[in-house]
């Protein structure tokens, strides 16, 4: 083999190596801060039509959720009460429910009260949020006791 045969081919797997390390990095970047703004843009150009929320009553009807319950995890037996703001849950320290597993991203998904129920909606996680086996794709209604898992964390509204 010639030596410029031999200095093409170490070229290339430089290349590769440089390509394979900067879609890495990439990745570990998303994981930490979230999506990149123009992610950001595109959604929030997306119309949304939320009506105004109905008021509510101060004591909840008896066929609301009341708490959040992680019922598989390393959180297992953690109850969150429910209250009309919107529950964050991911790695990072500022979100509402942190979880320590591996497979969640810092800023995994979010649960929301819309209309008098509870929507679930992932935040562009990594592996994925999924209610009662189904991968969520959009803000997705859940009903009391249907599992939403993220992660090896299992999660439950109940009443």
């Amino acid at each position: 083999m010639n030596t410029l045969t031999l200095t093409l081919i170490r070229l290339a797997f430089l290349a590769i190596l440089w390509l394979f390390v900067i879609a890495a990095v990439g990745v570990v970047r998303t994981d930490l801060f979230g999506p990149s703004t123009s992610a950001r843009k595109q959604r929030r150009q997306q119309p949304r039509s939320r009506p105004a929320k109905p008021a509510r009553s101060q004591r909840a009807g008896r066929g609301e959720p009341q708490r959040l319950l992680v019922t598989a995890g390393a959180l297992a037996g953690t109850s969150l009460g429910l209250a009309d703001q919107q529950i964050t849950i991911g790695r990072a320290n500022d979100a509402t429910l942190v979880l320590n597993d591996d497979y969640a991203s810092s800023r995994h998904a979010r649960l929301f009260p819309q209309d008098g129920q509870w929507i679930v909606e992932d935040l562009g996680s990594t592996n994925g949020t999924y209610l009662d086996r189904q991968k969520v794709t959009q803000p997705t209604p859940v009903p009391a006791g249907v599992p939403i898992r993220i992660g090896k964390t299992v999660l439950e509204l109940r009443r």
